[in-house]
């Protein structure tokens, strides 16, 4: 209570409190896209309604009764967002999700402090890190995976500080989560396998240095710090990697888990289809902060006055391969490094003479808490709640993001049109959850279901290419839900065509019919 007491809100606070309102404010605004998130809301929707995690295709029409896995490898989070959904609507789903990102980036900044001591230097690492994560913001279950990422750090930085054993529990249950949340829980190991080498070498450095008279002595000191100092260390980072790893197991797969993402990796419709999956590119926003970042990051650790760990090193070299082999990488290369960096900037900034000196202005009391008070007003008014009275560009308005085809889903259904039904592919998701067990999909965002040649006649019916017709009536389609945007050559060329008769229209979809066969109730 001392301390609280004695806290005075300061200028430097204000920079990192800018931050995280900053992040909260751009997830809390950010609408729920289509692609991924719907399909899972079904999975957990059947897991709750039957009791079991189902282990075949039954959503479309292309793949029916194939195995699906990863069903097995997302089910927590499935069931945690329909359970989420039900009780508060999309809205809910929406707040929860921005406090998942807000709490992963909240301990960066709180790393990015602890490391450098600074917190404008805190809220650069902050915002250094979010600038390459919120492309990979969206409502799916990978976001609770930001937030264990960023709180294994949290305490292995902790237990670093302080070694003992009541650190090392949090692993095993932290695993336990994310290896029944998504398939990236081998980055869990990989971040304890880095404390724990780094401790290691810590430990074994001695036998190279010329402090005592013979490698015997030194052993026996070695050992002698077993149980105390480095040795104490490395016990604990041992441990909790053993019962992490053995945490992975405690899954509805088993030991299969680790033949699951191996597949998932070397899956050739996963790694051509998905651009997620490409390494990136200046030609994108995205790409071209990662790629900045990084030659930032190695600049500041090659003039850094402080020598980079040898945990720092192997960190800063494995996430960027990550992230120069693969755009899902680039989250986490500035989850991780942003610590980092925020550490060697701090001691550059200390050799410079740019740090903070002792009676440095924290500025006025009252504005300080008047500003604070502002920016927490801003995040309550951010709330999903509010959004409709919010002045947000189209593609943030609503909850729900403008290209979810929900009236056209819903006119699907209400006139019973015949199928099946072609869709682009983005529409697939959505109707998982509102159209199904009516409508079966072609496909959707579970590209690993699908075999390449399925996705080759998806892309050349969708970009029209020669004989798109006769493929649509070899799948014995009968009508076509189309998105503008994605599909404007296959839209242009079905509206040439005789056979198809266009019955809805709105700014996300258009729908047509197949003029052979007759539609009940069609006005």
């Amino acid at each position: 209570m001392k301390t609280i007491r004695n806290f005075r809100l300061s200028i430097e606070h204000l920079w990192s409190l800018t931050a995280l309102v900053g992040v909260f404010i751009f997830a809390s605004t950010h609408p729920i896209r289509p692609d991924d998130f719907w399909w899972h809301m079904a999975v957990g929707r059947e897991i709750v309604q039957t009791g079991s995690i189902p282990a075949l295709d039954t959503y479309s029409y292309t793949m029916p009764g194939a195995p699906y896995p990863s069903y097995q490898m997302f089910w927590l989070m499935e069931v945690l967002f329909y359970l989420v959904y039900a009780l508060g609507g999309p809205a809910l789903i929406v707040f929860v999700h921005s406090l998942v990102i807000t709490g992963a980036y909240g301990l960066v900044i709180w790393l990015c402090w602890r490391r450098s001591g600074s917190w404008r230097l805190a809220a650069f690492g902050g915002l250094f890190a979010a600038a390459l994560g919120m492309f990979d913001w969206n409502v799916r279950p990978q976001a609770i995976t930001f937030l264990l990422g960023a709180a294994f750090l949290a305490v292995i930085e902790v237990g670093r500080a302080r070694p003992g054993w009541k650190w090392v529990l949090f692993f095993p249950l932290g695993m336990l989560v994310w290896a029944n949340s998504h398939g990236t829980f081998p980055l869990g190991l990989l971040l304890i396998g880095l404390w724990l080498v780094d401790e290691t070498w810590q430990y074994l450095k001695p036998l190279a240095e010329p402090v005592l008279p013979n490698v015997k002595a030194k052993l026996r000191a070695m050992l002698s710090q077993q149980m105390d100092g480095p040795g104490r260390g490395v016990l604990t980072a041992a441990m909790a990697f053993v019962l992490a790893l053995l945490a992975c197991l405690v899954n509805p797969r088993g030991p299969g888990i680790l033949d699951y993402v191996l597949n998932l990796t070397g899956n050739p419709a996963v790694q051509q289809l998905v651009t997620e999956w490409a390494p990136p590119t200046f030609d994108s926003l995205g790409g071209g902060l990662f790629l900045g970042g990084l030659l930032l990051s190695a600049l500041v650790l090659v003039i850094s006055p402080r020598r980079v760990t040898l945990g720092d090193l192997l960190a800063f070299l494995f996430f960027a391969a990550l992230g120069l082999k693969t755009s899902r990488g680039i989250t986490w290369y500035g989850l991780v490094i942003a610590p980092v960096l925020a550490d060697h900037l701090g001691a550059i900034a200390g050799r410079m003479g740019w740090g903070n000196r002792p009676g440095m202005s924290t500025g006025s009391k009252m504005l300080n808490r008047v500003f604070a008070g502002m920016l927490l007003a801003m995040a309550v008014f951010s709330l999903p709640w509010f959004k409709s009275v919010l002045p947000l560009p189209e593609e943030k308005a609503g909850l729900i993001s403008a290209e979810t085809p929900v009236e056209a889903t819903r006119y699907i259904l209400d006139e019973q049109l015949p199928g099946p039904v072609f869709h682009a592919m983005s529409f697939g998701s959505y109707m998982i959850w509102a159209a199904q067990p009516e409508y079966r999909v072609f496909v959707d965002g579970r590209i690993e279901l699908y075999p390449l040649e399925t996705w080759q006649d998806y892309i050349e019916i969708s970009s029209a290419q020669l004989g798109w017709e006769e493929k649509l009536l070899d799948y014995e389609v009968h009508t076509l839900f189309l998105s503008p945007a994605e599909q404007a050559g296959l839209v242009a060329a079905v509206q040439d065509s005789p056979l198809w008769q266009m019955v809805y229209r709105d700014a996300a979809a258009v729908i047509y019919i197949y003029q052979e066969m007759p539609v009940a109730g069609l006005q």
